[in-house]
Formats: structure tokens, C-alpha cells, sequence
């Protein structure tokens, strides 16, 4: 098994049985080779030559930096130019510049508009130009191919002033878009903060002295009105009693006068007095150790005891004057007078009582003023947490709205600088670094390339030729081929006698076929160089 594995890769790698090949198809290899050669390099010739125009446009950033004016439209640049692309390449404009430069006008194959349209977008390629680090565009190239080298050039310069004033019009238009949307928004958002501020303002409106911001007030006020009401109660008990003193006296001036008089000639009914003045000056005392002269009680108190001396004054006078009257009792007239006194003393107490009562009903009624006032101020503090919440919420949406319309603001004067800057043509723009070439040498067809796809078009025919006549072939032409027939070993070999006349036949097979292949070589050189100086 090993010796025919072993035979098997010497067969297949049996060099010497190719080159018998070799000798015996070169003709048959060269002949189709040279043709298939010949075939497509010479169309190549036919074929209508086709002349390129091309030119560069840069992409120029804005002149102002990004931190100073922020753009507002789209910074894709792939995106914007192929909506670009679709723009200037429309069937609107390609067919008024097919108009104006009469393109496609073959009176031979007259065509369609639509037709027309579809082959010049055929003949228009577009190429963008990236950063090899950063992958961003920043440029692109405009290709038009024609027939004529003056026509591609017209063309390319046509199609590049659509897309240098095409972008500088897109730009603007979407500017002032955005500018006008955010202007719309901003209206809207200012309705809406006016509507806010109405329900705000309507509340607090509503709920004057209730809201928050006024609660340190409303507990200053309701401790100045307890204070007030304390020192009324207090004038109040106070009057009270000067109510029952003012009483008790004038019960005694109506009951019938007694004469008893003490050791010093003074009447008892002063004692009470006496007594009274003494609380009330222990009374004012007291509070003087801790209020002062100006104390609202303090002065009534004061009030109070120089009325009560008043009186006690008055009452010592007339007493006075009764003790004299009863030693002089014969006297008719100092009687008459003593009786006109009594009653001027009874009538002045009648008239302090009766101011007495005013006094109290007077604080009564402003104690009552004031338990209402405190009332009213007790229910502005009970009521305070629920109406901060209530403010909460309205003020949350207040500042929602108020906030959204600060952006809204802040972006519309970004978005009128942006437009400002575009209208200025100081945004991002196109500029052409290269103007459209005027192409001297024909784009299609490459004949040098042409003359490459021929050769290895000739090679394969070639080649395809050969296997096809040698799988065909059914004779021997080796002792191998022979041996494989045979069902027995060889044992001896008689070798071939060649004549000389066969020595010279293959001699000049030999010749010949070298010959040939040296033609076939240098006019396939030719060819090539032929190509390459007419391009």
C-alpha cells in the first residue's frame, strides 16, 4: 500500500508529464489566448471614451467658538449631507441643468426626462472625505462624468454651486425654524406661567393672613392681643369694684346720716375708704417692682387711687361740715346749707357711679372685640399648615412653569444668535478648495487596465482550451500511460529510434513554437504600452 501511495504522489507531482503537455497544446494555448487578448483590448478602443470633472469641497466649522454661540440646528454632517444630496440631485434641478447645458440631447436615441434625470445621477458620484483619526467628515468630492471634458467640467461646477448655496440656504431655513418653534414654546409657556401667577396671586388673595410667610406676624399680634385682654380683665375688676365702693356709698347718703363721731370729730363711714386706698396703693406697689410707670395697668391703678383720694377728700369736707352744723343747730340757715351739700356729695356719686357702669360695659365690650380678634387669629394658626400646602402645590407648578419658561428664554436668545451668526454666513459653510477640473485624459475606459483584465481573459481561455482537448484526448502519449493498461509488469523496453528527419521536424516545432510566443509577447507588450501613453 505504502509503494502505490508512494507511486501515486510522484505521478501527481510529475513535473515532466506537464511539459510534454506544454509541447504539445502551446499552440493551442496561445492561439485563443492572443485572441481573447486582442478581443477585449480592442474594445477598449471602441468603447466611447468618458472624461471625469472633479472638485473638493472643504467643510469649514463656524468662525465663532461653541462656548460663545451655540448652533441650533443638526451637527450630523452625514445626515444633512444626504439630505443634501437628495436635494440638489432632485428631479427638478437636475433637469433645469440639463436644460441649460442641452445634456443628453442625441437626436439618434432621443430620450425621456425621467430617463434623462436617471442617467445623470448615474453619471454624478459624490465622496466623502473623513478624518483618519477621528472618523468626523470634513470633506467631500463632486464627480460628473461625460463624453465632453468641458460638459463634466460645466456640470461639476453647476452641481457645486447648488450644494455650496443649497447648504447656506438649508442652514438659514433650519435656524430660523428652530427660532420660531422655541418662540412658540416660549408663548405658550408664558401663558402658562401667567396662569399660574393668577391662581397664586387669587389665593393669597383669598387667604390674606392665613399664609405662611405671615404666621410670625399673626403670633406676634395674637400676643399683643392676649396682653391687651388681660390688662382689660384686669380694668375691668378693677371698675368692678369701684362699682360696689361707688354703691355702698351712695346706700349710705340714702339712709338717714347717724351722729356719732369719733374722738377727732371725723365720721366712721371713712374707714372703708381708708381701707380701699390702702389696698390699692399695696396693689400699686406691687406692681411697680415689676412693670413700669408706662405699664398700662400701672396707669390705671394710679388713675384709680387719685379718684378714690377725690372722693375721700370731698367726703372729709362735708363730714366736717355736718359736725358743724349740729353745734350750731339753731342756725337755720347753716342747716339749709348742710342739707344742700349732702345732696351735692350724693349727686357726684351718683354721677361716678353711673360713669362706672359706662367704664365696664366699655371694657366689656372690648374684651369681647378682643376674645373675637383672638379667635379669628387662633384659627389663622390652625389653619396654617393646610394652607402652605395648598400654596405648596400652586407654587411647585409656578416654579415648573417658571422654570420652563427661563429655559425656554434663555434657549431663544441662544437659538436668535445662532440664526443671526448663519444669516451672517459665520456657521458652519462649504468651501471649494479645488475648482472643477477640465479632465485631459479620459476617465473610461482605463486602457491599461483593460489590457490587464485582457491578458488574464486570454489566459483563461487559454488554459480553458487545453484541459478541455487534453480531457478529450484519449491517446497515449507516455510509457506511463501505456504501463497502465497493461495487467502484467514490463520486463524489458526497447527504446525509440528517432530519425534525423523526426530531430528536424521537432526542431522546427521547437522553433516555431518559441517564435510564436515571442510574437504573441511583444504585441501583447505593445498593446500595453500603447494603453498607457493614451491612457
Amino acid at each position: 500500500m505504502e509503494e502505490i501511495y508512494e507511486e501515486q504522489n510522484s505521478e501527481g507531482l510529475d513535473i515532466q508529464r506537464y511539459l510534454q503537455v506544454v509541447r504539445r497544446r502551446y499552440i493551442h494555448f496561445l492561439i485563443p489566448a492572443f485572441l481573447g487578448w486582442l478581443v477585449v483590448w480592442s474594445a477598449s478602443w471602441i468603447l466611447p471614451a468618458r472624461y471625469k470633472s472633479s472638485t473638493l469641497i472643504l467643510v469649514e466649522q463656524p468662525t465663532m467658538p461653541k462656548n460663545y454661540v451655540t448652533p441650533n440646528i443638526n451637527d450630523d454632517l452625514q445626515s444633512r449631507l444626504q439630505s443634501l444630496t437628495q436635494q440638489v440631485l432632485s428631479r427638478t434641478r437636475l433637469l433645469i441643468i440639463i436644460d441649460k447645458l442641452h445634456l443628453y440631447n442625441d437626436s439618434k436615441h432621443p430620450m425621456t426626462p425621467d430617463d434623462e434625470v436617471e442617467h445623470m445621477r448615474k453619471d454624478i458620484d459624490i465622496e466623502t472625505v473623513r478624518n483618519i483619526y477621528s472618523g468626523d467628515v470634513t470633506a467631500f468630492k463632486i464627480n460628473y462624468s461625460s463624453r465632453d471634458p468641458h460638459v463634466a467640467q460645466q456640470v461639476t461646477s453647476e452641481l457645486t454651486s447648488l450644494f455650496i448655496n443649497e447648504n447656506l440656504k438649508v442652514r438659514q431655513q433650519l435656524s430660523e425654524g428652530t427660532t420660531k418653534f422655541i418662540g412658540s414654546q416660549l408663548e405658550i409657556a408664558r401663558t402658562n406661567l401667567a396662569e399660574q401667577e393668577a391662581k397664586v396671586r387669587e389665593f393669597k388673595g383669598a387667604h390674606e393672613g392665613e399664609l405662611p410667610s405671615q404666621e410670625a406676624s399673626n403670633l406676634q399680634i395674637l400676643s399683643g392681643l392676649q396682653a391687651q385682654l388681660q390688662n382689660e380683665q384686669a380694668s375691668l375688676n378693677t371698675a368692678k369694684q369701684q362699682r360696689v365702693y361707688l354703691q355702698t356709698m351712695v346706700e349710705q347718703y340714702r339712709t338717714p346720716h347717724a351722729t356719732t363721731r369719733n374722738p377727732d370729730g371725723t365720721p366712721t363711714g371713712l374707714s372703708a375708704i381708708d381701707q380701699q386706698l390702702v389696698q390699692l396703693k399695696m396693689k400699686l406697689a406691687d406692681l411697680s417692682t415689676r412693670y413700669t410707670d408706662s405699664f398700662p395697668e400701672v396707669i390705671s391703678l394710679k388713675d384709680e387711687i387719685a379718684k378714690t383720694e377725690k372722693i375721700r377728700d370731698t367726703l372729709v369736707a362735708e363730714l366736717k361740715t355736718k359736725g358743724n352744723s349740729g353745734k350750731q343747730a339753731d342756725d337755720g340757715t347753716s342747716a339749709v346749707e348742710a342739707d344742700l351739700s349732702q345732696n351735692s356729695a350724693s349727686l357726684q356719686l351718683q354721677s361716678q357711679l353711673h360713669a362706672n357702669q359706662a367704664e365696664i360695659a366699655n371694657r366689656e365690650l372690648a374684651i369681647t372685640e378682643l376674645k373675637g380678634r383672638i379667635g379669628s387669629y387662633q384659627d389663622r394658626l390652625n389653619g396654617a399648615p393646610a394652607r402652605e400646602q395648598q400654596l405648596a402645590d400652586l407654587t411647585r407648578g409656578y416654579d415648573q412653569s417658571k422654570a420652563n419658561y427661563d429655559d425656554l428664554l434663555k434657549k431663544q436668545n441662544e437659538s436668535e444668535m445662532a440664526t443671526n451668526m448663519e444669516h451672517m454666513q459665520q456657521g458652519e459653510r462649504f468651501t471649494m478648495l479645488d475648482p472643477p477640473s477640465l479632465p485631459l485624459k479620459a476617465d473610461f475606459p482605463n486602457r491599461l487596465k483593460f489590457c490587464g483584465i485582457a491578458l488574464g481573459v486570454g489566459f483563461a481561455l487559454g488554459l480553458a482550451l487545453v484541459v478541455a482537448l487534453e480531457f478529450m484526448d484519449g491517446r497515449l502519449h507516455s510509457e506511463k500511460d501505456l504501463k497502465t493498461l497493461l495487467s502484467m509488469a514490463v520486463i524489458s523496453e526497447i527504446p525509440e529510434i528517432v530519425s534525423p528527419a523526426d530531430e528536424r521536424r521537432d526542431k522546427r516545432r521547437t522553433v516555431l513554437g518559441w517564435a510564436m510566443a515571442a510574437l504573441v509577447i511583444v504585441m501583447i507588450l505593445t498593446g500595453s504600452a500603447i494603453s498607457y501613453l493614451h491612457g
